[in-house]
């Protein structure tokens, strides 16, 4: 039993920290870097909107409610990745992270829910015919959550180093590393199967 438990929150992590779909690690990536380690409520609460619209979409496509095209997935994926990214740029150094709900949640949740479809159709092949659905899918949601808090840590404390023994400017960090990242998905966009 804690064999399967282990296995399951170990697949969860696997797929975050999958070298071959970086996409996940960009989002979290774009997402944290405007925060420092004083904010991590906050982080941790938008981590944990993507986990729940992450869940929701495997809950929905586990139980063959919603089926999507995963080209139009795929295509959607780079899309908010590059939003949050332009988002950063556009508002770093001007405080549009400390709104209340904006629209770092409403499109974090939203690249929760579509990811997730992107993987909807490998984690019914893991389901299989399970009789236990929903516990493989607090599991696997658990093993997120902890790669994806990883990954927030690594970001938050990089930005920590950067910003006080390399005295960069926080704006110029946000800048620099969304820049980055929209370098990255760009290529990612035009390559999509959905414009070819």
């Amino acid at each position: 039993m804690l064999e399967n438990f282990w296995f399951n929150v170990q697949y969860g992590i696997n797929h975050v920290l999958d070298i071959n779909a970086y996409d996940h690690v960009l989002f979290l990536i774009v997402l944290t870097v405007p925060y420092m380690f004083k904010d991590w409520k906050r982080v941790l609460l938008l981590v944990s909107m993507f986990t729940l619209g992450h869940t929701l979409s495997l809950v929905l496509a586990a139980y063959n409610v919603v089926s999507v095209n995963a080209k139009i997935i795929e295509f959607l994926i780079p899309i908010t990745i590059l939003i949050v990214a332009l988002f950063n740029v556009f508002t770093s150094g001007k405080g549009a992270q400390k709104e209340k709900v904006g629209v770092l949640f409403l499109s974090t949740l939203f690249f929760g829910l579509v990811h997730g479809l992107g993987f909807a159709r490998e984690f019914k092949m893991f389901l299989g015919d399970s009789d236990n659905k929903l516990v493989l899918l607090l599991e696997f949601a658990l093993g997120i959550e902890l790669a994806q808090i990883i990954i927030v840590f690594a970001v938050l404390f990089l930005g920590y180093i950067f910003q006080t023994i390399f005295r960069f400017s926080k704006r110029d960090w946000i800048m620099v590393i969304s820049a980055i990242v929209v370098g990255l998905v760009i290529p990612m966009i035009l390559n999509s199967d959905f414009l070819a």
